[in-house]
């Protein structure tokens, strides 16, 4: 999963807020479960490359997450922009 090429992640991302039945609570856990299954399918052996492309495709994700609630995403994407 580390490998999803950021333009499926947006894909995903879109599908999932355009989404008119789910709730913003469903609609973030989702992007959520995203973000966890990529960062817990990195492994000891990931290369540099992955891990970037994971913290890009996390960047999408919580930019989604802060079309759904702005200081949730902000704060999300102020924490990263620490590391």
């Amino acid at each position: 999963m580390a490998g999803i090429s950021r333009e499926a992640i947006q894909r995903y991302i879109d599908q999932v807020l355009s989404n008119e039945t789910l709730s913003d609570k469903d609609k973030k856990d989702r992007l959520y479960e995203m973000d966890c299954i990529m960062y817990t399918n990195l492994g000891t052996d990931s290369t540099l490359k992955e891990l970037n492309q994971v913290k890009s495709n996390s960047k999408l994700i919580y930019k989604g997450i802060s079309k759904i609630d702005k200081k949730e995403g902000a704060l999300l994407l102020n924490s990263m922009d620490l590391k």
